[in-house]
Order: structure tokens, then sequence, then C-alpha cells
């Protein structure tokens, strides 16, 4: 630790002390973005210093004791956070994937890096980040749905663990034949492949009409597993076709593409009459719900299974929007679930034992 006391430490310490001063008083007026250019610069300086300089393996511990003695009202200056500091730029400007690292689009944090979505989101989330993303890309995939979405920390966690990142965007579809560039793209890009409906506990032999119930039970993790821009408009919706009655499974409009999508669902593998099906279900609405201010309706069909091949053989000569995805849950055996109680069992459980034991 001797090494420590080096006068070269003690004068970079000086100057390090100084710049925090100096960020504290630019905080105050953009608190995020200058926490994360004072961490950034935090880690160059750490990594620089260990590569460079001779100061053991005890640097980081000593620099912490240091900034905490200084600075005891800031918090970040802990042993775990200096080290996040460190891989937080290490990750960045080390990290390549086929794109220019953060440092050689951005030079210098202090400079063109303010204009950057980095950072506009919270410490916490750039740790979750760098903890669970390999790639610089794949970060700025989350970053980016971050910003977009508002998602909380907790949401991220989730959107990485379900891998939205290989998810999105990987569904077959006939989109870019049938639908003009801004929408194609867009229409695409909100497909994903599979959809995870984990959130939901069915028996393997499910029914599709049970799968729709399920899921309108589930909005509330339904919608954020569709996406943003999904409005929910009904489960079997009725289209009166000459004499005779027709019902879609969900109907949903999104209020980016300005359009109504048609959700069919299918829990079985797919069949190519599957497509001829739902290509009639987004022509009756179009020429029955739709008016002029629409987009053209977009069709979206989840399947328990599909062959890709099969599912773009299928769709190559039609003219309406569909996709096709797979779709999976949390399957269990029959025997199982019927031992298992209802929501609506729980509930009225959960109701008495408040009553019962309240009372007391």
């Amino acid at each position: 630790m001797n090494t420590l006391q080096h006068s070269e430490y003690r004068n970079w310490l000086r100057d390090l002390k100084q710049q925090i001063k100096t960020g504290q008083i630019k905080a105050a007026l953009s608190v995020n973005s200058q926490m994360i250019m004072l961490y950034w610069d935090l880690g160059r300086q750490i990594t620089e210093k260990q590569e460079k300089a001779q100061w053991g393996s005890g640097f980081i511990e000593q620099l912490s004791k240091d900034l905490k003695e200084e600075f005891p009202e800031m918090a970040g200056f802990s042993v775990t956070n200096l080290n996040y500091c460190k891989r937080f730029f290490k990750f960045y400007s080390h990290t390549k994937d086929g794109n220019k690292s953060l440092t050689t689009i951005c030079p210098q944090l202090g400079g063109k890096l303010e204009t950057n979505k980095i950072l506009l989101i919270p410490w916490g989330h750039q740790k979750t980040v760098i903890d669970r993303c390999k790639t610089i890309s794949q970060a700025f995939f989350y970053i980016n749905k971050t910003i977009e979405n508002n998602w909380s920390r907790a949401v991220l966690e989730y959107q990485i663990e379900t891998n939205l990142y290989g998810r999105q965007g990987k569904a077959i579809t006939n989109f870019s034949l049938t639908l003009p560039t801004p929408q194609s793209d867009l229409a695409n890009e909100l497909m994903k492949d599979p959809y995870n409906f984990d959130f939901l506990r069915l028996s393997e032999k499910v029914k599709e009409t049970d799968l729709e119930k399920a899921l309108i039970r589930h909005i509330s993790h339904f919608l954020p597993e569709l996406g943003i821009g999904f409005a929910y408009m009904g489960r079997q919706f009725s289209l009166k076709v000459g004499k005779k009655d027709y019902r879609t499974d969900l109907l949903f409009y999104h209020t980016r593409l300005k359009c109504y999508i048609i959700i069919e669902l299918k829990t079985k593998e797919f069949e190519p009459e599957f497509v001829g099906k739902l290509n009639f279900y987004i022509t009756a609405v179009n020429e029955l719900v739709k008016d002029d201010h629409d987009k053209p309706t977009v069709g979206m069909l989840l399947c328990k299974n599909k062959d890709n091949y099969e599912v773009d053989f299928s769709l190559k000569d039609v003219n309406n929007p569909i996709g096709v995805s797979n779709f999976h849950y949390t399957e269990l055996a029959e025997d199982i679930k019927a031992a298992l109680p209802s929501a609506e069992e729980l509930q009225n459980e959960l109701l008495n034992f408040e009553q019962e034991y309240g009372a007391k």
C-alpha cells in the first residue's frame, strides 16, 4: 500500500477531487447526464492508471476510501460502483461487433457524447445493460427502447431476459411487398418471433377460445409483450359479410401505424389455409370497419409452431399485409392444471383469510 502514497497518485487524486467538485455544480443543472459523464471519465482514468501506473492491487479500494472521505455526502464512490465505472468505460470503448466503438464515434464524453442517447437513461439502467448485454449494438437496442417506451429497470431486465433483441423483427411477413416503405418498416419492427406468453399457465391441449380469454384476462401483461401502440378493440369481433357473421379472434388499433390489426391465434402448427382465412378477415375490416383516414389493416397470425419455408411460400401471392410468428406459454399437464386453484378461487381464499383474521 505504500506505493499508493506516491506523489503521482496524490497529485492525480487532488485533480480528480477538483473535477468532481466541478461536476457537482454542473450536476445541479443536468443531474443524470452529468453523473453519467462523470462515471465515464472516472472509469477512463481508473482504466488508464491501472494500465500505466504501478500502484498495486489495492488501488480501487484506496481510491474509494479517499473519495468517500472527501465527499461524504455523495453516493457512487463505493468499490463496487468504481468497478462499474471501469466496466462502463471498457464496454463501450473496447467492445466491437462490426460497429465503431463509442470512443470512435464520440472521442470525448464531454463533447459530442452530450447528444448521445446513452446519457438519457439512469445509472441503474446502465449497470443492467452492461451486466446483461454482450455487444454494443445489443446495448444500444435496449437503451433506445428504454427511452422510447420509458421502461423502468424491472421492465428493462424482463425485456433482456426474454431476448427482445433476438425476437423483434424476426417474424415471417410480406410487409415489404404489401405496405409502403415507412409503414412496412414499422410493421416489421413491431413483429416478434416467438411471442412470450409465459405469464399464462394453461393446459398443453388448450383450445383457441381459452387462449383468447386468458390473454384478455392478463391484458396488463399481454399489451407490453405486443409492444407500444396497441389499443385493444375487442375479441370475437363481429364482421357480417353477405348473410354470414364472421368473428376475428382479437382486434386492435395501432396508434403509430394508424391502422387496425387483427390477431388470429392457432394452438397448433401453421397450416397454409390459416393465411387464407386471415386474408379474408383483413379484406372485411378494410371494407366494413376502417375509414379513409386509416392505413391498410394488418394481420398477425400466431401459431404454436411453424415451418418458415412453408410460411414464406404461403405468403407469396397474398396482397394483404400478414405476419406469422410462433408463441409459447407455460404448459401444464391436464391433471396438474385441474388440481390447481383458479385465480378467482385464490382471490376468494385471500378475502376469506383477511376477513377472518382482520376481525381478530
